[in-house]
């Protein structure tokens, strides 16, 4: 079945079908989080900006978490050398990342001028490249342990 979400699903039938699971979890989940928002706002007076972002957060968070923890990811990766070059891979894709932000960065903004700006540019480029190995690092691991259990 075609739709206008079909370009954000996988080919493979199976992935798109748990997906489509996370996207109806987190959709009930993000409904509630606004029900509990409009609740909270007659007792505390939210900031409408505030409230909508952090439901949109809550329900991002709650699908990669669950995609991140489901183990399909990587569906080829049954043997420890596919395993460790996949890691490889993983790392030099973290590492390139940060390479080349830092570059467009320098780039598109300058120099900073100061210690501040550089440790404030440094701080969110560790913490960003850091979050996308170790997500994709569970991924990884969960697929692998997934794979070989199918063996």
């Amino acid at each position: 079945m075609k739709s206008w979400i079909s370009f954000l699903l996988p080919n493979d039938e199976y992935k798109e079908k748990r997906i489509l699971y996370f996207y109806s979890e987190g959709a009930i989940i993000l409904l509630l989080t606004l029900i509990g928002m409009i609740i909270l706002n007659n007792y505390f007076n939210l900031d409408a900006d505030t409230s909508l972002l952090l439901s949109i957060a809550i329900f991002l968070f709650y699908v990669s978490i669950r995609y991140t923890m489901s183990g399909m990811e990587y569906t080829d990766i049954a043997t420890e050398r596919a395993y460790r070059k996949e890691l490889r891979h993983i790392f030099v894709r973290t590492s390139s990342f940060a390479v080349i932000y830092i570059l467009l960065y320098l780039v598109f903004t300058g120099v900073p001028n100061n210690q501040k700006e550089w440790i404030d540019i440094i701080a969110i480029l560790v913490g960003v490249s850091l979050l996308w190995f170790f997500t994709s690092y569970i991924s990884l691991k969960r697929s692998y342990k997934k794979n070989k259990d199918l063996l």
